[in-house]
This record gives C-alpha cells, structure tokens and sequence, in this order.
C-alpha cells in the first residue's frame, strides 16, 4: 500500500486534466433565416430591426437592434423575402421600399448552382 502524503490526500495523477497549448478560439455560430443552416457569424450578413423600426443591412453586424442572418447565397436572399421569413425573424413587416434595397443587395450576391449541379451546397434545387 503506497503512503499518503502528509496531507492525507493522495497526490494528483500527472497526465491528466486540461491539455497544454494554447486554448482553440470560439467562433460564434449564427444560422441563416432562409436555409437554416449554420456559420460562422462573420461568413453571415446581418439584417437589423433598429430601435426606431426601419430595417437595415448591418456590414459591422454590430449595430443595436434585433438581428437576423443571410448567408451569401441570392436564393436564400430572395426566400427569406418571397416567405416572409426576415420579417418574421424581426418580428417587423418589411415594407416594399426596404424589400427593394435588400433585393438589390442580393443582385449583387453570386448565385449559386442549379438543381442538376452536384456542386451546389443545396441539394436538389432548395
């Protein structure tokens, strides 16, 4: 039987606990309103409800007010418009001029592949 150190405790074990090295940084995870997938926070484009009401893309996704998130692809742009979904996400009716500027946002977004294009990150068209 092995002795116990004079504190009557037995000594910790070594090899285990926290690993060393430097600590992996935390990446915020955001989801898109539209395709409901997750990302990054930075790789997402933040929608804002300010606190006067009016809806507005927020670039530094810093601003006040209630956010929502896109993700860079034209379709999920123009679904979370045609469904309602940002409005919803905002708890705001989005009214025709700011869902013409955020139209215009997503015109300048690359689309992505087709339904038959095996490189699309949504399958089958969605």
């Amino acid at each position: 039987m092995a002795a116990l150190p004079a504190s009557g405790r037995p000594a910790p074990v070594q090899g285990r606990g926290k690993a060393k090295g430097p600590r992996p940084k935390h990446v915020p995870q955001r989801m898109c309103v539209a395709c409901r997938e997750h990302d990054a926070k930075r790789g997402l484009t933040r929608v804002v409800r300010t606190p006067e009401g009016s809806v507005e893309l927020d670039p530094t996704g810093k601003r006040n007010g209630r956010g929502a998130y896109l993700c860079g692809r034209r379709e999920c742009w123009e679904r979370a418009l045609r469904t309602n979904a940002l409005a919803r996400a905002l708890n705001v009716p989005i009214d025709d001029d700011t869902a013409a500027l955020l139209r215009r946002h997503a015109e300048t977004l690359a689309p992505t592949g087709t339904a038959d294009d095996p490189t699309s990150p949504h399958p089958g068209g969605r």
